[in-house]
């Protein structure tokens, strides 16, 4: 074993792309060529999914790199987002941390934990409220409920899709102007 793998570890996530819709093979083979050779492709309604395995020293390593490999590629392949939804409900805020939703609910309420849970972000409907996940992970962080790694991924994920949201967005000059607007 050589030294730069000693502190290397394996990470799984998934790369969303704007751009193709669909892939050939002359386009795998590109992928694969370009460093993807450790993401398995598929396509769902129109949208490509890459999810990869890959070795680095860090988790934002090996997402950057992931998305730098599929700019390489030469297929016009451009990367929407990191596949991590921002806003997470109760279950699925649960299902990531490995516990009951009837435990996550006892966090909100304040009937577990240290209470001050952080408020919902918006509601999807009548009775259905979404958290940020950042947010939520950065409290579970903080009070000892989930690891370092897992709070550092959302953020990171956070704010590579943050950056990823402005380059592909249609208005992103409308974006720009409103950044200028409210930046002292």
């Amino acid at each position: 074993m050589n030294d730069t793998n000693i502190h290397c570890r394996e990470y799984d996530f998934t790369l969303i792309l704007a751009q193709p819709s669909e892939l050939t093979d002359v386009m795998v083979d590109a992928l694969f060529e370009a460093g993807c050779d450790d993401a398995t492709p598929s396509v769902s309604y129109g949208r490509v999914w890459l999810e990869f395995s890959r070795s680095a020293t860090s988790y934002k390593e090996a997402v950057l790199s992931a998305i730098r490999d599929v700019g390489d590629a030469g297929i016009g392949a451009e990367v929407s987002q990191v596949d991590e939804c921002r806003y997470v409900t109760q279950a699925e805020t649960a299902r990531r941390i490995g516990k009951s939703p009837q435990y996550i609910h006892q966090l909100i309420t304040g009937k577990r934990g240290p209470g001050r849970f952080p408020p919902p972000a918006c509601h999807l409907s009548e009775g259905v409220l979404l958290w940020s996940w950042c947010e939520v992970a950065l409290w579970l962080f903080q009070n000892n409920i989930i690891p370092q790694d897992l709070y550092e991924q959302a953020e990171i994920n956070h704010a590579i899709n943050t950056v990823l949201t402005g380059r592909s967005c249609s208005f992103s000059t409308l974006i720009h102007e409103i950044e200028m607007t409210l930046t002292p």
